[in-house]
This record gives C-alpha cells, sequence and structure tokens, in this order.
C-alpha cells in the first residue's frame, strides 16, 4: 500500500485529479518499488501486466531496431506514467538510466479503477496527447535536425523538464543531467565523440557553461532558442 497523501508527484501525477478518499482506494491497489540503474521493467512486445507513476529517477524508452541496435524514442522524469493501461502488450522497453523508484499497480486492477473514475480516464488521455506531441517533435529531432540542432534542443527540453521536479516553476538555466554524455549520444543518436565536440564549442561560444561533467548552464537561452530552430 502506497501513501497517496504524502506523495511527492501528488500535484503532478495522473491521480492529481483525485479527491482524497479516491487516493486512499488507490493507494490500497499500489506499491512503491525500487528500480536499479540498468534494471529493464518491461520488454518490448511482451505482456505487460504493470503500470506505474515514476516518483524518483529517469527511465528511457527504448525500440529494437533490424539490425539489433537499441533507439531510445522517450525519456521518462518523475510524475510521468508508464505502461499501458486498457492494453496488453508494451509498444517498448522500459529501462532505468539511474536508478529509480516507482509508484507499481496490476495494469487489470488499475483498469477497472480507471473505469469507475472519469476525471482519471481524462487524465489519462491528456497524458497520451501530450506524449504524441512530444513523439512527434522526436520525430523531428532525430530525422531532420544537425547535430548542433539535435544537442540545442535536447539541453533546452531537459532544462524545462529537470526544472519540474522542483518547486521552482519556469525553466532553469542551471541543472544537473541525471546522465552522462554517452546516454546523451544515444538519445540523440550521436556519437560521443559528435556531442562533446558540440558541447565544447557551446561553451567556447560563451552559449552555456560546464561546470562538471553532468551540470549545465545556461548562458544565453535565446541563442540557444535560435540554434534548436
Amino acid at each position: 500500500m502506497t501513501d497517496c497523501a504524502s506523495c511527492v508527484v501528488r500535484n503532478r501525477a495522473i491521480c492529481a485529479s483525485l479527491d482524497a478518499e479516491e487516493l486512499a482506494l488507490l493507494g490500497k491497489l499500489g506499491r512503491n518499488h525500487r528500480v536499479n540503474a540498468g534494471q529493464t521493467l518491461m520488454w518490448e512486445g511482451d505482456d505487460a501486466p504493470v503500470v506505474a507513476n515514476v516518483l524518483d529517477g529517469v527511465l528511457k524508452l527504448v525500440l529494437a531496431a533490424a539490425e539489433g541496435r537499441e533507439q531510445i524514442v522517450g525519456i521518462v522524469f518523475p510524475s510521468d506514467f508508464i505502461g499501458r493501461p486498457f492494453g496488453k502488450e508494451s509498444p517498448y522497453s522500459v529501462t532505468a538510466m539511474t536508478d529509480a523508484e516507482i509508484c507499481i499497480f496490476n495494469r487489470k486492477s488499475f483498469d477497472d479503477f480507471a473505469n469507475a473514475h472519469p476525471d482519471l480516464q481524462h487524465k489519462l488521455l491528456r497524458r497520451t496527447l501530450d506524449e504524441l506531441d512530444r513523439a512527434r517533435h522526436w520525430m523531428m529531432l532525430l530525422g531532420r535536425k544537425s547535430a548542433e540542432e539535435k544537442v540545442a534542443s535536447f539541453l533546452l527540453e531537459m532544462s524545462e523538464r529537470l526544472s519540474g521536479q522542483g518547486c521552482g516553476g519556469g525553466p532553469q538555466s542551471g541543472f544537473e543531467l541525471p546522465f552522462g554524455r554517452q546516454q546523451i549520444a544515444d538519445i540523440l543518436g550521436l556519437t560521443i565523440e559528435t556531442t562533446s565536440r558540440q558541447l565544447t564549442r557551446m561553451r567556447a561560444e560563451g552559449l552555456l557553461d560546464l561546470p562538471s561533467r553532468r551540470e549545465i548552464v545556461i548562458n544565453d537561452r535565446a541563442a540557444m532558442e535560435a540554434i534548436a530552430g
């Protein structure tokens, strides 16, 4: 059983639309679960008997290419929802990029609960549409943009997504990435050499600072947005 009232992503997760009594009922269906970095929670094409809210950490959504390589098609942050409600097979693999904590539910039990709570279904629909928009943006990012545009777009999105985990509100100029440059390269479909070269050049031009391997400080957001297109 989870304590939904004290959940750290309570106001941003899909269950935010529920009242205290409904949260108590949902809490009886879920349980907190730790996922270690590198551990796969769901496999592409397999039956997906669970769904989950992400409480902490970062996970990746992966599709297998024909030649066996993996392509990262999405990144999941705290308050995001993973799994396939009202479905059976997982369309992608879900693997932890960092140590993570999730609130996990049996899919059938969650589906039954959602069917009885239209506000939750509405929230699921809105989240699905948001993910569709993000997937279309991702296709544009991977298929049409140059390496420079990809890195700039990625850093701007991370400044927005990671700032949502705190209480500050808007995008943050300074933030710490939860993964390293090799993983950034994998996400963007670039080599680590190209990724590092773009970051170094942006720092040399004064667009950003790199206090450490994972810390990013965006000095000129307008210029970064112009590069990202």
